[in-house]
């Protein structure tokens, strides 16, 4: 058989009612990314050339996540069920002989799996190969019933078991691989006769065992690989169990993970030998982290870059940064917009840098904000410093060079050049550039005025003792004016 027989089918056209969720329930994310690329991935893994994924609810959205995976969509509307659905893609599955048929919400499947599929239906030379599963609760799955033989007599939905039926443990688990030859007459020979109305590919089994065609089933190895996403219970289960999976992998490759079942990893984040997880942190999106490494509680780190022996303290957020060996930051950092500091730089707590590169050695230790700014080697920035970069239309750039100190509570306004070897007095509101090895200062000088706080102090007392009189006189006003009001009344 070569790859070209077989084709994949995702099936992603339902709305996924159950979610109570106006998205469609394939584009419900769990470990990080959407339901049905998590399926398509393990697809295109698989040893098949070909996929074919059929949308409906929310077409065009569902398209824009698997087209960008290389894959064919085929549109199903109205959606009428799955047999309706393989219908609707015969003519995408073009010249393939056997098809792989899988379900857009059941993420966990594996690319080892579906091959497993592939090699047991063309072996067997059954019409139909469903792959079901053991679970010790199989409530809400349709039963399989087999014959004396092993082989598939019907599929029968949970609504219409009998008690005996209800009592079987192996379950349909929505994957079919089909000869095709057998399934578009079986197809054509499906009827609506149920209360949705829809041709089901439950029924095609059992029209293929009256029409004489031989079912036969394969248990999966991992009960779990076929756990759909219909409740919001089970798509919270399943982001569980994809966490669980990513972090058991990072700590057979060497990486510590403190209490791993608190930390949050997306299954495209990289993580060095010996660098050590902190709980309750989150790494996400495509995040790439060195050796040696240790992240701190409470920190978020999205699509972050970090080098070697890097330290985030607890608390800070990296977002699209990067940052070089040796670097540490925090507590209470934040990195953004494409921050890079190169290595041995330090930024402290509550410092904001965004799209700003930080040198060799630069230290920003303590509340301060760095925006739109380059700053050179071994440069100290005081506390509170702030690079004004927005003028209400633009953001502007600052310059600081080499080996400056920029003292505390500094306002640099953008654009403008501090000179290597610069100074810039604590306090000052710099505008215009200050050369190299020059002292930048601008601010009021300060006036000292001896006898101040006493005199004032006076002045206070004796305003103090003047508001009783002026209380008593008002008072005598109003009474003598509320007097006069009543002779007025009496004499009307």
């Amino acid at each position: 058989m070569s790859a070209n027989d077989f084709v994949i089918v995702v099936m992603a056209a339902g709305k996924g009612t159950r979610l109570k969720s106006n998205l469609a329930k394939v584009l419900h994310r769990a470990g990080g990314r959407p339901l049905v690329e998590h399926v398509v991935r393990a697809a295109h893994a698989a040893r098949v050339t070909k996929i074919v994924v059929v949308v409906g609810h929310q077409a065009e959205q569902v398209a824009a996540v698997v087209t960008t995976l290389g894959v064919k969509t085929v549109l199903q509307q109205p959606q009428r069920g799955t047999g309706h659905a393989l219908q609707v893609a015969k003519q995408a599955l073009g010249s393939a002989r056997y098809a792989l048929v899988v379900p857009g919400d059941a993420p966990l499947v594996r690319s080892e799996t579906l091959d497993a599929m592939v090699r047991a239906h063309t072996a067997s030379g059954a019409a139909a190969t469903l792959l079901t599963a053991l679970l010790d609760d199989p409530t809400g799955y349709g039963r399989i019933i087999r014959k004396n033989d092993g082989s598939v007599a019907e599929v029968v939905e949970e609504k219409a078991c009998t008690p005996e039926q209800r009592a079987i443990q192996e379950v349909n688990s929505s994957f079919y691989a089909f000869t095709l030859s057998k399934l578009w007459p079986a197809l054509a020979g499906l009827r609506p006769d149920n209360v949705h109305r829809e041709l089901y590919l439950t029924d095609a089994v059992a029209l293929m065992n009256r029409q004489g065609h031989r079912v036969v089933a394969e248990v999966a190895a991992d009960a779990q690989e076929i756990l759909g996403c219909n409740t919001r219970a089970e798509l919270a289960e399943v982001d569980r169990i994809f966490r669980a999976r990513k972090r058991a992998a990072l700590m057979d490759a060497g990486v510590t993970i403190q209490l791993p079942e608190t930390v949050l990893i997306d299954p495209e984040v990289q993580i060095g030998a010996d660098t050590v997880i902190e709980p309750g942190v989150q790494l996400l999106g495509k995040t790439r982290i060195g050796s040696e490494c240790h992240i701190a509680t409470g920190s978020v780190l999205r699509d972050a870059a970090l080098g070697d022996g890097v330290t985030v303290k607890p608390h800070c957020m990296v977002l699209s940064s990067r940052l070089g060996d040796g670097v540490m930051v925090g507590p209470f950092a934040h990195l953004r917009d494409g921050a890079e500091l190169k290595p041995g730089a330090r930024v402290g707590n509550y410092v904001e840098v965004k799209k700003s590169v930080l040198a060799e050695g630069v230290k920003a230790m303590h509340l301060t904000y760095l925006g739109d700014a380059r700053i050179g080697a071994k440069t100290n920035i005081g506390a509170g410093t702030i690079t004004c970069n927005y003028d209400g239309v633009n953001k502007n750039p600052t310059t600081i060079g080499a080996r400056v100190f920029i003292g505390s509570g500094t306002e640099l306004v953008a654009p403008v050049r501090v000179g290597d070897g610069a100074y810039v007095a604590a306090g000052s509101t710099i505008t215009d550039n200050v050369p190299p090895e020059a002292l930048g200062i601008a601010r009021a000088r300060q006036s000292v005025k001896p006898g101040w706080v006493r005199a004032r102090r006076r002045e206070a007392a004796a305003a103090a003792k003047k508001r009783p009189a002026k209380k008593r006189a008002a008072s005598k006003k109003r009474k003598r004016g509320k007097r006069k009001g009543k002779r007025a009344r009496r004499r009307k």
